[in-house]
């Protein structure tokens, strides 16, 4: 498998369609015309299959607050596989890539929002942190919420411990 990683700003308007008719396909709530489900992210992972993306995930880096401290997160989001092509390792092979991605970023942890076993399987934990973030429907501002559904997942990529005692801020939009 070749993953291809593209930086946000390249995205070409083929792939930006490319992306949206996959999670269109992947995921039951909408994404309209967006190759994104509420904003934009730094960095794009796809596999191909010929003319087709089959495979996606977004990064994010960012910082967030973690109780009083600022810290460098880099967090996953937008993880699709075509619904055709599910079972053969892609979600897999691409986890791989975005650790790898993360690990060499100057985050301090890898952070997403999902309950799937396979993150599990790959160091990520739940965390029952209360999450403070400004909500977004339909790539609209929303009003700033604290969400503690427990739906956050954390893998320290350093010698740091999470806290999870610690409210999170997100200072903006979850990713």
């Amino acid at each position: 498998m070749q993953i291809e990683r593209i930086d946000e700003i390249d995205l070409t308007p083929a792939d930006e369609a490319r992306i949206n008719t996959l999670l269109v396909r992947a995921f039951e709530e909408g994404f309209d015309d967006r190759s994104f489900h509420q904003q934009r992210h730094h960095l794009r992972l796809i596999l191909r299959a010929g003319d087709d993306i089959i495979g996606h995930m977004a990064l994010c880096y960012r910082s967030i607050r973690l109780g009083e401290e600022l810290v460098r997160i880099m967090g996953l989001a937008e993880v699709a596989t075509d619904p055709d092509h599910r079972g053969k390792g892609i979600a897999s092979e691409m986890m791989t890539h975005a650790i790898a991605a993360a690990r060499d970023s100057q985050a301090t942890y890898f952070a997403l929002f999902g309950t799937q076993p396979l993150y599990a399987g790959r160091g990520f934990v739940a965390v029952p942190n209360p999450v403070k973030h400004t909500a977004l429907y339909g790539a609209w501002t929303g009003e700033v919420q604290v969400d503690d559904r427990g739906f956050l997942m954390v893998m320290p990529l350093r010698d740091k411990p999470w806290d999870d005692t610690a409210p999170v801020d997100l200072l903006g939009f979850s990713f």
